[in-house]
């Protein structure tokens, strides 16, 4: 049975109190684990955090997501799993971001009708076809992301890099809540804002300080007074 009202909390929470966006990374995480990077990051007040896993067993990857679903609902925060739609049913994540070869939007609908939904669009072809899905039906995606937006090491094979630019380019296109990644550094919090993001998902930027919690609020505190700064100018 389809909780309309539990979609609709998920997603309001997402538009108005998300602001930095931690994904998690192990490997590029100093040395800590995910479970000691996902205490830093609600210390230091995210709203939002991303399990993104590619190495660990289904086993052990569900139950790390089990606690991130605990921890964040503790918090109360938003929990959503990477890829993986099986782990972010098993665990009751709130929802699951996806890339454009993973599992389409609209399949994945079909099994998690409550879910936030998060899809990645590298160009503004990928945008415009996102324009087309929800035409069909508004509710197939949440979110979209614009990115990669600067040269970024976090994933392989990327030879292009979009600029902050597109922001304005693909959120022209899509009248949907967005998100921007990519190579994404403290100092371009002013530039990225002033394009019009408003939720910005970094891995290494958070993941690689030295005290995550303080980092973590050092972005929340930029972000929001970057935005509402913005917001007064109107």
């Amino acid at each position: 049975m389809v909780d309309a009202e539990k979609y609709e909390r998920r997603l309001r929470q997402f538009v108005e109190e998300v602001t930095v966006y931690p994904v998690s990374c192990e490997k590029l995480a100093a040395g800590r684990s995910d479970r000691e990077w996902l205490d830093g990051v609600l210390a230091g007040g995210a709203r939002i955090v991303q399990l993104r896993d590619k190495e660990s067993k289904d086993a052990v990857l569900l139950e790390k997501a089990r606690h991130f679903r605990e921890k964040t609902r503790e918090a109360g925060a938003l929990f959503l799993v990477n890829d993986r739609l099986d782990i972010a049913l098993l665990s009751d994540a709130d929802g699951i971001h996806v890339g454009q070869n993973d599992l389409p939007p609209g399949e994945i609908r079909k099994l998690a009708p409550d879910l936030l939904i998060g899809l990645s669009c590298n160009s503004e072809a990928d945008a415009e076809a996102l324009v087309r899905l929800v035409a069909k039906d508004p509710n197939l995606v949440s979110y979209f992301n614009v990115g990669p937006i600067y040269p970024t090491g976090t994933k392989a094979g990327l030879l292009s890099f979009l600029g902050p630019q597109a922001i304005a380019a693909f959120s022209s296109k899509c009248p949907l809540p967005f998100t921007v990644m990519g190579g994404i550094k403290y100092g371009h919090i002013d530039q990225l804002v002033a394009c019009g993001a408003k939720r910005i998902a970094v891995v290494t930027a958070i993941s690689q300080a030295d005290d995550i919690k303080s980092e973590t609020a050092r972005w929340v505190r930029a972000i929001s007074a970057c935005v509402n700064g913005k917001q007064d100018e109107k």
